[in-house]
């Protein structure tokens, strides 16, 4: 997968694992993830959150036959962080034929929790 000149590109987002069942992304807290009050900005919270669990939704799919696209995403952003970096941990909580209900805890440098996101995926058939 290329991910350069996407979203993840602009935010600074690194694949550390790779899986069906496991996605985690690393990303930074840094100016470009940042909100004017210098905290974590939810918005890329959630941008981090649906990312890897786009990405193992995809990577769950035959992309030859079917197609990802985003239903629903919630956030609880339960600790603030104003730098160094976060990881995103997706997996999936229910893989359907025509859904996909992932969760993602967003955890800090120490595995303290940051945020925790469910993202529901739909499942388009294309052939």
């Amino acid at each position: 997968m290329d991910f350069s000149n996407t979203l993840m590109d602009a935010l600074g987002m690194k694949v550390i694992t790779l899986n069906a069942n496991l996605v985690e992304i690393q990303m930074p807290v840094n100016e470009n993830t940042k909100q004017p009050m210098g905290l974590l900005h939810g918005g890329a919270s959630v941008a981090l959150a649906e990312t890897a669990a786009s990405i193992g939704a995809f990577l769950s799919i035959d992309s030859r036959q079917q197609q990802i696209v985003g239903i629903e995403i919630n956030a609880n952003h339960v600790k603030s962080k104003q730098d160094g970096f976060v990881i995103g941990r997706a997996t999936p909580i229910h893989k359907g034929r025509t859904t996909m209900v992932w969760e993602i805890k967003i955890v800090d440098e120490q595995d303290r929790l940051i945020s925790i996101s469910r993202c529901t995926v739909g499942i388009i058939h294309t052939d």
